[in-house]
């Protein structure tokens, strides 16, 4: 195999396929990346049998071949090499040269032949949406999900779509996080869960242009995500997603109109006072239009009032401030509606077309704290 290609092209590559090498396994080929070069295309592909994802690379291929690379060490390689054009070269027993300007590395390639190359999937269907709007969706919700690997199900996320709805779920079991939006076109009814850690990888890939679309395609094991020049394959999870509309309440007791800039202001001060190993909640106490937030810890108190329109009975509640700061961090909006029942039950922050909504569930705090 002979190829060349701008440094620059390469390690862009070569990022985008790090994501699905996993950090140590059993099987050491899952351990490279593939190179894979045709008289078409120069391919990088990686696998850790739950992700793959393939991506090419410009350049120009002299002699087609492939060859398996261990990818920490090529990756950290083609990272120090000057910024020109690499050439890189395999011989019969894989020892693979690369050159760039004075530099020369050669290290030991092997065959690509016990590599698990990406299965091949029907192409049927295919939903479109921005890269905008699928990086937005996922950064507006992938906050949620357990990292609990002894609940699967609680470490993806529900993408349920309606006709022209896609609705995004994610839940923790102390919150729940939903995304509401509308495409441009119609689909046949679909609920699948995607692994929120190739959500994340996802994220962090996609250019998030308005005019860039990504095609979403689903089987019944796989989601596979086609944008720019990647592709992106992930097994979904399997299991029933739990049933999130019974847990949703449009009843409620009060009614807080709140800026959301002064509400996260407020708590991320009143986190200056907790430890990591606290778990100390903020209190809010809503009283006759006056919204008052106090914590008290170890470290000292704290307390602030913030400018509210309230509609309602008066309550005193307390919630994990982590929580309150995720959601808001991904609200765009100037102003948050908070909805509140009574002390023991969940809050809803919602906008009026429910195209957003966080429910947290409070923690129980003693009055006199």
């Amino acid at each position: 195999m002979k190829i060349q290609c701008q440094k620059a092209d390469l390690l862009n590559g070569v990022n985008i396929v790090l994501k699905a090498i996993p950090v140590k396994s059993t099987m050491p080929i899952l351990e490279c990346l593939v190179i894979e070069a045709s008289s078409q295309y120069i391919k990088l592909i990686a696998n850790d049998m739950e992700l793959g994802i393939e991506t090419l690379v410009k350049g120009t291929v002299t002699e087609p071949g492939t060859v398996a690379l261990d990818a920490k060490v090529f990756s950290e390689i083609v990272r120090r090499l000057p910024e020109n054009e690499v050439f890189i070269t395999t011989d019969n027993n894989y020892m693979t040269e690369i050159v760039c300007e004075k530099a020369n590395f050669s290290i030991s390639g092997r065959t690509s032949e016990e590599f698990p190359y990406l299965p091949k999937i029907e192409k049927e269907n295919a939903i479109v949406l921005s890269q905008f709007t699928l990086k937005e969706v996922i950064r507006q919700t992938v906050f949620s999900i357990s990292d609990n690997e002894n609940n699967k199900i609680m470490t993806g996320e529900l993408f349920e779509i309606k006709g022209s709805e896609l609705r995004v779920i994610s839940l923790d079991g102390h919150r729940i996080s939903i995304r509401k939006i509308e495409m441009k076109d119609s689909y046949e009814d679909q609920r699948v869960i995607i692994p929120g850690k190739t959500l994340n990888e996802i994220s962090k890939i996609l250019s998030g242009e308005v005019s860039s679309m990504v095609q979403i395609y689903f089987t019944d094991k796989h989601a596979l995500f086609e944008f720019d020049d990647t592709v992106v394959l992930t097994r979904l999870i399997e299991g029933e997603y739990y049933r999130i509309d019974q847990m949703l309440s449009s009843d409620y007791e009060t009614k807080v109109t709140i800026n959301k800039k002064e509400f996260q202001s407020c708590i991320e001060r009143a986190s200056l006072l907790i430890r990591e190993t606290d778990k100390k909640p903020v209190i809010i106490d809503i009283d006759k239009n006056n919204f008052e937030l106090k914590i008290n810890t170890a470290i000292g108190s704290m307390n602030e009032e913030i400018d509210i329109t309230m509609e309602g009975k008066d309550i005193i509640i307390g919630f994990n401030p982590k929580f309150l700061l995720d959601a808001l961090r991904v609200i765009d909006d100037e102003t948050v509606d908070i909805y509140l029942i009574n002390a023991k039950a969940p809050c809803f922050i919602r906008d009026k077309e429910q195209s957003y909504i966080y429910l947290i569930l409070p923690v129980n705090i003693n009055i006199n704290a």
